[in-house]
């Protein structure tokens, strides 16, 4: 008998961090994400999830946005449909709804989820099966203060959580975030690797003097320096420099990593489910990068702990991550909201074991967090 989709939900849920993450375009104190559960006719489920980082300032989506996307134009087109097509329903919601790719990416990670739930099988074994037991997790390092950086990655590195640092600059003058970058290589020293995050906030002329600075200090990989509508500087820039660059906001999806690969504009993919569209999505962007002869790296949108589980079953299936990954979205919040949550430690995250992505999220901390539960300040701020 056919499995047909029957109910898909969506909820806005808005969890603390653990401090202010500092970006070039806002500071978040709160990370919002958006859970969907899939229910099928055969009483089975699925989880999937849809975040941005900072809501519409970082990207054309937000929570409102992808909460809206999926109750209003891709719920009404998938109920009844054959929930194992999932190719077939991924068609339809790209006919439904351009764009979107966060709202897409979390109803087709629930089906995913539901499908291999049904199987009884991990996600990673519907894309050709793991090939690691655990992936490496970089930190992003983004409280904009040097000392409090340097504190918090020598506690990283005492704890053995991470030896990988992210550090998000491009708020301040280039001359002042080189100096912050150089102060923490400096104390790291060999101890780890330091990459840094832009966000696109330099000018071409700003970028230029600022990877120059960025290569002397020791730093190994910047993520996307110049806007994403500037391909012809990302690709100036990595070709004028022996530093890795990588391309992050410019790749939204296939057809832009097609295009980012045809021009040699990065060494570097950062492929995040959400950005891409959804987890087939996500591996056509790395089956690209791989047949282009581009490094790959696990991006995150921040996700929580249930988004980031559905990116480790898929990035456990990728041969060689040569940049590893910053699947660290869980560790930002105060709080865990999965019933089972995923296991740090050793400088990397280990894949779950369980059928589906792994895990789920724990009723009742969704219970707690979500943002239309009677007396949320942001129900009442939104009301």
């Amino acid at each position: 008998m056919t499995t047909t989709i029957d109910h898909i939900e969506s909820i806005i849920i808005d969890v603390p961090t653990v401090r202010g993450h500092v970006l070039s375009m806002t500071t978040m104190m709160t990370q919002s994400v958006v859970l969907v559960r899939v229910r099928f006719s055969d009483g089975s489920a699925g989880w999937g999830e849809g975040a941005s980082i900072g809501g519409l300032s970082y990207g054309p989506e937000s929570v409102e946005s992808i909460k809206l996307a999926i109750d209003s134009y891709i719920a009404p087109v998938l109920m009844g449909r054959d929930a194992d097509r999932i190719a077939a329903a991924s068609g339809l919601m790209a006919r439904a709804v351009k764009g979107n790719h966060a709202a897409r990416a979390a109803v087709e990670t629930a089906l995913w989820d539901g499908l291999a739930r049904r199987l009884g099988v991990p996600v990673a074994q519907l894309f050709g099966g793991r090939i690691h037991d655990r992936l490496p997790v970089a930190w992003t390092l983004a409280s904009g203060n040097s000392e409090t950086d340097i504190a918090e990655a020598e506690r990283m590195l005492s704890e053995r959580r991470h030896r990988d640092f992210k550090l998000k600059i491009g708020k301040r003058k280039v001359k002042e975030d080189l100096a912050h970058v150089a102060a923490i290589a400096r104390a790291v020293g060999d101890r780890g690797t330091i990459r840094v995050d832009v966000n696109q906030a330099w000018s071409l002329t700003e970028a230029r003097y600022g990877v120059r600075g960025l290569q002397e200090i020791g730093c190994v990989l910047i993520e996307q320096p110049v806007p994403r509508e500037r391909l012809d500087g990302l690709r100036a820039l990595t070709q004028g420099y022996e530093i890795a660059i990588m391309a992050d906001e410019v790749l939204q999806g296939p057809a832009d990593a097609m295009r980012v690969a045809a021009e040699r504009a990065a060494d570097v993919f950062a492929v995040k489910v959400c950005q891409s569209g959804g987890l087939m999505p996500a591996a056509e962007v790395i089956a690209i990068a791989r047949a282009a002869g581009i490094g790959l790296y696990g991006g995150t949108m921040l996700e929580s702990g249930l988004g980031t589980a559905a990116a480790v079953q898929l990035f456990a299936t990728v041969p060689e991550l040569a940049w590893g990954t910053e699947l660290f979205g869980p560790l930002l919040l105060t709080e865990e909201i999965l019933a089972e949550p995923l296991r740090y430690g050793d400088f990397s995250v280990a894949v779950p074991d369980g059928p589906g992505i792994g895990t789920v999220p724990d009723p009742d901390k969704v219970k707690f967090y979500r943002r239309d539960r009677p007396g949320s300040l942001m129900a009442v701020g939104t009301a």
